[in-house]
């Protein structure tokens, strides 16, 4: 028996369409992060991208649970000394949707040059509409 190696030319992208309204962040992340990766598929190998496109649809009508509204802190740096910013979630939520779940999916990637090559095949929209249409993605229930 051999193990079976995928190679970057023989892998079967599909485009995947996922409607987050009403989802809960965390796990609609880790199921976007899995198909991303590409782990539900036979042909799966560590070291190279067999993940599909996936797009993201209602990114802002999307449900946490508990108090993480309020305690969920979100933080960038300007670079410069006391350059620390900080919002909640609910400040980030109106403001930029798309980049709460982001950030949620790529902090279920591994740290490195593949997942960055994967994050970006994710495509994540605010409203109902996108502009790939041309794709024919499939419904993909979570």
């Amino acid at each position: 028996m051999k193990t079976y190696n995928a190679k970057p030319g023989e892998i079967q992208r599909d485009w995947v369409i996922v409607d987050a309204e009403g989802k809960t962040l965390g796990r609609l992340a880790t199921v976007i992060a899995d198909r991303l990766r590409g782990k539900g598929k036979p042909q799966y190998t560590p070291h190279v991208d067999t993940g599909d496109f996936v797009i993201v649809v209602n990114a802002e009508k999307i449900a946490v649970t508990g108090k993480k509204l309020d305690q969920k802190m979100y933080y960038r740096h300007s670079g410069y000394p006391g350059g620390l910013r900080e919002r909640t979630l609910g400040e980030q939520l109106p403001r930029q949707p798309t980049e709460v779940l982001r950030k949620a999916v790529k902090g279920m990637l591994p740290r490195n040059r593949l997942a960055r090559r994967q994050l970006v095949k994710l495509k994540i929209y605010a409203g109902a509409e996108h502009p790939h249409e041309a794709q024919a993605p499939k419904p993909f229930e979570v």
